[in-house]
C-alpha cells in the first residue's frame, strides 16, 4: 500500500475493558484468526472516482501471483478475500478509493511474515504492505487490534469519513469485503475513536469481533 492510510483505519491502544467496549466479542489467535495476514494490492494510481473501472476487478491473477510467493517463501496460504477500500487522503483533501486483497497465512513466523510482505511490496511498487500477526492479548508482542464487523458498505463508509473530521485525521479511512463487513487494523491507542466512529457507520458494537496481535508496514 502507499501509506497506512491506503491501507485500513486505525483502531486503538486499550484493552477492550479499559475502553469501556461493552460486550464486544474479544477474539484471540486460536479462535478464528490465522497466523498471520497481509493486506496488498498491485494497485499504484491514486483512484478518487468511485466509478473507476479499475475498482471493478476480482485481483485473480494478483491472487494466484501472491499464493505463488507466500509458497515459495516457505508459509502456507489460506484464505484470500476482496476489500473495497476507502482512504482520506491530506493532500487531495478528499476520498480516494483502492481495490486490495488479505490474504490469510500459516506456517510462518514473525520474521517469514516480514520477509515476504516485502517481496510484494518490491514485486508490486508498493510503498508498503500491512501485515497483521494473531496473538494472544496477553502477549508482549501485542501491540494492536484487528476490529471487524457486518452490515458496512463502502459508501456508507465514505460519507462517514468524510463527515467526521476527527475520525479522517486521525484514522484515515477503512475498507470493507464484498459482503459488507467492515475490517480495521490499527495500533492499541485509538480504540475509543475507533469504536466512536464505527458507531457512526451504524455498527452493533455487541457484533463486533476484535482481535488481537500485532501489525508492521513493511516496505
Amino acid at each position: 500500500m502507499k501509506q497506512r492510510l491506503r491501507v485500513l483505519i486505525a483502531a486503538g491502544a486499550l484493552t477492550l475493558g479499559a475502553a469501556g467496549a461493552g460486550t464486544a466479542r474479544a477474539a484471540e489467535a486460536a479462535h478464528g484468526c490465522p497466523t498471520g495476514e497481509i493486506y496488498a494490492t498491485n494497485n499504484t494510481a491514486i483512484i478518487t472516482d468511485p466509478a473507476d473501472p479499475r475498482l471493478r476487478t476480482r485481483l485473480d491473477r494478483f491472487d494466484r501471483e501472491v499464493r505463488g510467493i507466500i509458497h515459495a517463501n516457505g508459509a502456507r496460504p489460506g484464505a484470500s478475500k476482496l476489500l473495497n477500500g476507502v482512504f482520506w487522503s491530506g493532500e487531495l483533501k478528499r476520498a480516494t478509493y483502492e481495490r486490495s486483497r488479505e490474504f490469510d497465512v500459516t506456517r510462518v513466523g514473525r520474521d517469514g511474515l516480514h520477509h515476504i510482505a516485502g517481496v510484494i511490496a518490491k514485486q508490486y511498487q508498493q510503498e508498503s504492505v500491512l501485515t497483521f500477526r494473531c496473538l494472544a492479548r496477553t502477549s508482549p508482542e501485542t501491540d494492536s487490534v484487528e476490529i471487524q464487523a457486518p452490515g458496512v458498505s463502502a459508501t456508507r463508509l465514505h460519507d462517514a469519513l468524510v463527515d467526521n473530521p476527527e475520525a479522517r485525521d486521525e484514522l484515515g479511512g477503512g475498507s470493507v469485503t464484498l459482503g459488507g463487513r467492515l475490517v480495521l487494523i490499527a495500533p492499541l491507542a485509538d480504540l475509543p475513536l475507533a469504536r466512536k466512529f464505527t458507531a457512526s457507520l451504524g455498527v452493533d458494537w455487541n457484533k463486533a469481533q476484535v482481535l488481537y496481535g500485532d501489525e508492521e508496514f513493511v516496505s
